[in-house]
């Protein structure tokens, strides 16, 4: 960890709480509500966030599993994610939240029309715009996390 955390204190609540408070507190604000007020099923919802924690490198992230209801994805989901373009455990829309997120923190750019098409015609606008917000919250947040050396001690926030 490269920021100096005082005796006794939470990591992550004292560096995104204390010691920016007018930032991280936003910044967890946002991070909760990707959790708190999402649409999107489950295993797409998971397939995005595990694949952008695997181009980060999170190592929270990597081994959080989102849970609704009690449920949670299969043990073997994020193996499945990893092979995301071959892996037959997946259906259209959790293979293109996978493709997505790859895409966005990758090759923004190289998002085309023939990707777009092969998108709406699985995701509505709203789910779009979602999965767009849920994936720059868990690219920035990761990195920041990671960059600062609070990947190991992360936790989702909670409200």
């Amino acid at each position: 960890m490269i920021i100096d955390i005082p005796e006794g204190r939470e990591p992550i609540g004292y560096v995104w709480g204390d010691m920016v408070p007018g930032i991280g507190t936003a910044a967890a604000n946002f991070s909760l509500s990707v959790y708190e007020h999402t649409t999107l099923g489950l295993r797409e919802f998971e397939a995005a966030r595990l694949r952008i924690a695997q181009i980060n490198g999170c190592a929270f992230c990597l081994d959080w599993r989102t849970e609704r209801d009690g449920e949670k994805v299969e043990a073997t989901f994020a193996d499945a994610v990893t092979e995301w373009r071959t892996t037959d455990a997946f259906d259209d829309r959790t293979r293109l939240a996978a493709e997505y997120a790859e895409r966005y923190a990758l090759d923004h750019h190289g998002l085309d029309d023939a990707f777009w098409t092969r998108m709406t015609a699985h995701y509505g606008q709203a789910e779009i715009v979602e999965l767009s917000m849920s994936i720059g919250s868990w690219l920035a947040f990761g990195r920041l996390n990671h960059v600062l050396g609070l990947d190991s001690v992360c936790v989702v926030p909670r409200g």
